[in-house]
């Protein structure tokens, strides 16, 4: 898995070893920043974060800041391993938690949002649901969910999506 474009394009990065996590393919992080493009300066959550692809490739792209959000192991050493290779730890924060617990708890707020939950797992509705009534994105900040196709998101949210993109294997919902 290679970071694709930024200041560590075409850097390499570890994968957790094992088939506990579903990292985020190459052809889904394109499809992911290509819609959303401008992460200069923004302040970003990657949330059940697995490599770390996501936020990491935000921080190429040039966001001031990450969280990330995990708490498997093998995860956490992943994202680690990922941080450290890019000598990037001067610009994010790895939290050992459970996503939920996190939530509760997160006094900060943020420009964009990455949710990639396991699939078919019904965490998608209840993160979504922590972040808007926690007030945890900033004006004009966005959501951008990866999801199963077979998991829909709840119809109260109709009014802020803004794009959907899908695949028989993945779904991809941007909210505001």
């Amino acid at each position: 898995m290679r970071i694709i474009t930024g200041k560590y394009k075409g850097r390499n990065l570890a994968l957790v070893p094992g088939r506990s996590t579903r990292p985020t393919t190459a052809f889904n992080r394109e499809v992911i920043f290509s819609v959303h493009q401008d992460y200069e300066a923004k302040r970003v959550l990657d949330l059940f974060a697995g490599t770390g692809s996501l936020g990491l490739e935000a921080l190429s792209r040039g966001a001031a800041w990450v969280d990330f959000v995990e708490v498997a192991p093998a995860a956490l050493a992943t994202i680690l391993a990922n941080i450290t290779l890019l000598d990037s730890g001067d610009s994010c924060h790895l939290w050992r938690k459970r996503v939920d617990a996190y939530l509760k708890t997160c006094d900060d707020t943020y420009d964009i949002v990455f949710l990639d939950p396991p699939y078919l797992k019904n965490l998608v509705n209840p993160t979504l649901s922590a972040i808007l009534e926690r007030n945890l994105l900033n004006p004009g900040g966005l959501i951008v969910v990866e999801h199963s196709p077979r998991e829909l998101l709840d119809a109260s949210l109709n009014d802020r999506i803004i794009k959907q993109k899908g695949s028989k294997s993945s779904a991809f919902t941007w909210l505001a």
